[in-house]
C-alpha cells in the first residue's frame, strides 16, 4: 500500500505565496504523473497542474504565469508552488501521483487533501 501526506495548506492574504507538498511512501518504485487538483465549495474538482516523470508540466489556465509545480522524484514528492494567491484560489487542494507499487502494478492515489484559504 502506498500513502500521500500533504502539507503546507493555510490562511494567506490576497497577493501572497504558498508552497504545497506532497510526500509518498509505502511499496512502492517510482510515479509517473504527478498533480494538484482542488476543489472549492459548491464546485467540481478541477486540475489546477500536473508533471511528468520527464518533466514535461501543464497548468490550468487559470493559475498559468502564477503557479509552478515541481518534482523530486528521489524523495517520490511533487510540489506546488503558488504566487501571487487570489481569493479564487481559496479550495481544498488534492495532490495526485500515478505510482508503480513493488508488485509491478500500476495504481492511481490520492492525498487527503489541504485548505488553502486566500482572504484579508
Amino acid at each position: 500500500q502506498v500513502q500521500l501526506v500533504e502539507s503546507g495548506g493555510g490562511l494567506v492574504q490576497p497577493g501572497g505565496s504558498l508552497r504545497l507538498s506532497c510526500a509518498a511512501s509505502g511499496s512502492m518504485l517510482t510515479s509517473n504523473r504527478m498533480g494538484w487538483y482542488r476543489q472549492a465549495p459548491g464546485k467540481t474538482r478541477e486540475l489546477v497542474a500536473q508533471i511528468m516523470s520527464d518533466g514535461w508540466t501543464n497548468y490550468a489556465g487559470s493559475v498559468k504565469g502564477r503557479f509552478t509545480i515541481s518534482r523530486d522524484n528521489a524523495k517520490h514528492t511533487v510540489h506546488l508552488q503558488m504566487n501571487s494567491l487570489k481569493p479564487e484560489d481559496t479550495a481544498v487542494y488534492y495532490c495526485y501521483q500515478q505510482v508503480r507499487e513493488t508488485s509491478g502494478r500500476w495504481e492511481d492515489y490520492w492525498g487527503q487533501g489541504t485548505r488553502v484559504t486566500v482572504s484579508s
